[in-house]
């Protein structure tokens, strides 16, 4: 097994900086200081986050334990850089017996399963990560860790977190438990994505979009795609590595991206453009309700049985009366779920048709650049033609507007069916 920051695509300032980082985590237990936090972040005078040691001695091995850890940290990047893949690799190799990841310990191996009994990992299936949630787990994440070395609490789309589960995490960074870190993922360190009062109290790794050629060659040596397909699959999906091994692997994701594709040609009308937008809107739909359908049923079936559903002992039949808020509680969670999934499809669906109009947008200004979508770059310079480059900034700024639209909660039909008025217009 390659260690684990081996999945870590196009990121090698980032996965040094972490390796440091694990090696002084490492250090800092050697030396036996970790009864204190590794280290307080203050903010120094130019804005950038500053270490500050708690530990007093040097390791035996040579690696200050406080020169290059602390307690929370922030991984930030476009979608697809791997933010939520570096957050769980540093968490492996924080827990590693060598302090290296190395991906074969036991360490590395059940905190890469998602079954190591000291990381907590947050990965939000609704719109929000709400208060409760965050109280439960800061105080979970206060006990002494049971394998000797850290609790680590990763919090995936951290940019969700409400109000108030913000100032519950803040409380935890603010005053953490000695054994604590505290990895955070959010695409930057804008206000509206992370809190400044969180920001300034983490230190931050930037991710960047890998290269396509890197996750074609991560394609192919991990996941045996055939090298032509590889490189396709990473040129369509835009650096995005889940979104490439999916168009490479799935043949009903590349049905749903070609139908997306050919939504600037259906645009002859404004009642086409509205056919379009319910095309667009029921195809989503139904990625959603596939993805979602049979985590919900099992989940339904897991909680009946355990309030007693199908028994026949004293007792059953009142425990399943009383079971009702439980089952409501549950389909609430369910359909924030199901919510969330079909914002999800439909982004990558107006990911896909950015592309699109971006190649037509190259082409009319002659930019020496590659298109994203080969298989449809004669369309796209077909558009250019008729479009000019201004007419295809426009039409790729509507695509962009929807996604944010849609982002700032406006109901994603209309914020489609807009898109696509502008698309026709032009």
């Amino acid at each position: 097994m390659p260690d684990v920051f081996a999945d870590l695509v196009g990121q090698d300032e980032a996965v040094a900086e972490l390796r440091r980082a694990a090696a002084a985590a490492a250090a800092v237990l050697r030396v036996g200081a970790a009864d204190r936090p590794p280290a307080l972040i203050t903010t120094g005078p130019a804005g950038a986050a500053e270490s500050t040691p708690t530990a007093g001695e040097a390791d035996p091995g040579g690696v200050d334990p406080s020169a290059g850890m602390t307690h929370a940290w922030i991984f930030t990047g476009p979608p697809g850089s791997g933010r939520s893949v570096a957050a769980r690799a540093f968490a492996a190799a924080l827990q590693c017996v060598h302090g290296t990841g190395c991906g074969e310990c036991p360490g590395c191996r059940t905190t890469m399963g998602g079954t190591h009994a000291d990381v907590r990992l947050v990965v939000p299936e609704g719109l929000s990560i709400g208060v409760s949630e965050m109280r439960a787990l800061v105080l979970r994440a206060a006990s002494t860790p049971s394998g000797g070395r850290w609790q680590v609490v990763v919090i995936e789309d951290a940019d969700r977190l409400t109000e108030a589960a913000g100032n519950a995490l803040l409380k935890a960074i603010e005053e953490p438990p000695p054994r604590t870190v505290f990895l955070l993922c959010a695409p930057s360190t804008h206000p509206d994505d992370i809190s400044v009062t969180i920001r300034s109290r983490c230190r931050v790794v930037p991710l960047r979009q890998p290269p396509a050629d890197a996750v074609a060659e991560v394609l192919a040596r991990r996941d045996g795609i055939a090298p032509d397909v590889a490189q396709w699959a990473a040129a369509a999906a835009q650096g995005h590595v889940g979104r490439a091994r999916r168009l490479a692997r799935d043949p009903e994701a590349r049905k749903r991206r070609e139908a997306v594709l050919a939504v600037p040609r259906r645009l002859t009308g404004i009642g086409a453009a509205f056919d379009a937008a319910s095309a667009l809107i029921e195809a989503a739909e139904a990625e959603a309700e596939a993805s979602v359908t049979e985590a919900d049923t099992a989940e339904r079936a897991a909680l009946e049985t355990a309030l007693g559903a199908g028994g026949t002992g004293r007792g059953a039949a009142g425990a399943m009366r009383g079971a009702a808020g439980q089952l409501k509680e549950l389909e609430k969670r369910q359909k924030s779920r199901a919510t969330r999934a079909q914002r999800d499809a439909l982004d990558r669906a107006l990911v896909d048709l950015a592309g699109f109009y971006r190649d037509a947008l190259t082409m009319a200004l002659g930019a020496p650049v590659a298109p994203v979508h080969t298989d449809t770059a004669a369309l796209a310079a077909a558009g250019a033609q008729k479009w000019d480059a201004e007419g295809a900034l426009r039409r790729l700024e509507a695509v962009l507007a929807c996604r944010a639209a849609i982002e700032a909660n406006v109901k994603p039909r209309i914020a489609v069916e807009a898109m696509m008025l502008a698309l026709w217009k032009g």
